[in-house]
């Protein structure tokens, strides 16, 4: 089959290849035919080592697909099953997975870092799958609980969105943040995800909406999907004073994944108000508040990873919150692409323009 592999951390060019197999599919694993994937920011952090992640490497975790085959103990799911792929299964029998945080289960992202499912050429040697997935690949294996079941109607595209971008950024306003009908809110990144916090907000009933990225060519998009204002960073400051009185917004979200940014999520959230830190950071980018601020200014710093989500619960309720027109995904897609156009996919990601590219699998 072909998939697009990474050979070494920092390399610009994938190897796209069509002489990749998968392993024997295990007895609680799940075969998945990959119909669509998305190119996300964090693959481009899995590449330059960011996210360090073993190579070689199929990159890849935004994913949705068809099930070709399950291991003789899965019953969650059969084979013609369409499913969304979640890029951090959980084992669901850890304190941490029964105690209701299930994002945070380490079990699967552990076992990813030795057990790779591709196979490469004739010396059939070991590749990695990104996150344990690898969804730059026609066919996958995943464990059952990475391969979460959803309504057959629900597009390839919209499907594949649903497994990170709109699961990690909607996930952060509604289940992280719980944001407040009524409420002001300040989106600092209007990526992918960034665009799905602003859904987010959207759908909690926020009142104001402001998005933040340099990009003025990402504003109109950011308006159309639920923002009420739109600026630069240069004109944020402006923007505090008219929106907010000065007093700055009741929830302020970081999704660019650098310390300044959340430095400055941290300067325009009010007094008491949620400072969302979403975007995926360098492990020696350090952030600096001061003591002072941290406790005479109230605000809580919160993280939100995958959105905090339960995805057994979470992907199906995006999915008919989708059909329902709740939830804009067409609009999230900048193009849609094959998988050997992967190369160009990730220039063009690298130049900060474009949101969403999807891979259609023929």
């Amino acid at each position: 089959m072909r998939a697009a592999i990474l050979h070494a951390v920092g390399n610009d060019k994938l190897d796209i290849r069509d002489d990749v197999t998968l392993a024997p599919v295990g007895p609680s694993d799940v075969r998945v035919r990959v119909r669509a994937t998305g190119v996300c920011h964090s693959d481009l952090s899995a590449m330059s080592g960011v996210l360090p992640q073993p190579v070689p490497l199929v990159p890849g975790h935004e994913g949705a697909g068809e099930v070709v085959e399950v291991g003789e103990h899965v019953t969650s799911v059969k084979p013609g099953d369409h499913v969304v792929i979640s890029w951090r299964p959980a084992c669901q029998e850890c304190d941490l997975c029964v105690g209701g945080q299930p994002y945070l289960c380490m079990k699967y992202v552990i076992e990813s870092f030795s057990k790779g499912n591709f196979r490469l050429g004739g010396d059939e040697a070991t590749v990695f799958g990104m996150a344990g997935c690898g969804t730059w690949a026609e066919e996958i294996i995943v464990p059952w609980q990475g391969a979460i079941k959803i309504d057959d109607d629900v597009s390839w595209e919209a499907a594949a969105l649903i497994g990170c971008g709109i699961t990690t950024g909607v996930g952060a306003a509604i289940n992280t943040a719980r944001v407040r009908p009524g409420s002001t809110v300040a989106v600092i990144g209007c990526g992918g995800v960034g665009l799905s916090v602003i859904q987010g907000a959207r759908l909690s009933g926020a009142r104001t909406i402001l998005a933040v990225d340099p990009l003025e060519s990402k504003h109109e998009l950011a308006r159309k999907v639920g923002a009420t204002h739109a600026v630069t960073p240069e004109q944020v400051p402006e923007a505090v004073g008219e929106l907010t009185g000065g007093a700055g917004f009741d929830y302020g979200f970081e999704v660019v994944g650098k310390s300044a940014t959340i430095q400055s999520a941290w300067q325009v959230t009010r007094a008491g108000g949620d400072v969302v830190v979403v975007g995926a950071g360098a492990t020696d980018d350090m952030v600096s508040i001061s003591a002072f601020s941290l406790l005479f200014e109230g605000k809580n710093l919160l993280s939100s990873l995958y959105g905090e989500a339960d995805v057994r619960h979470d992907f199906p309720y995006f999915a008919k919150l989708h059909k329902a027109g709740k939830l804009d995904l067409e609009s999230m897609i900048s193009s849609r692409i094959r998988l050997a156009d992967l190369n160009d996919a990730v220039a063009a990601l690298r130049g900060g323009e474009v949101l969403r590219q999807i891979v259609i699998m023929d």
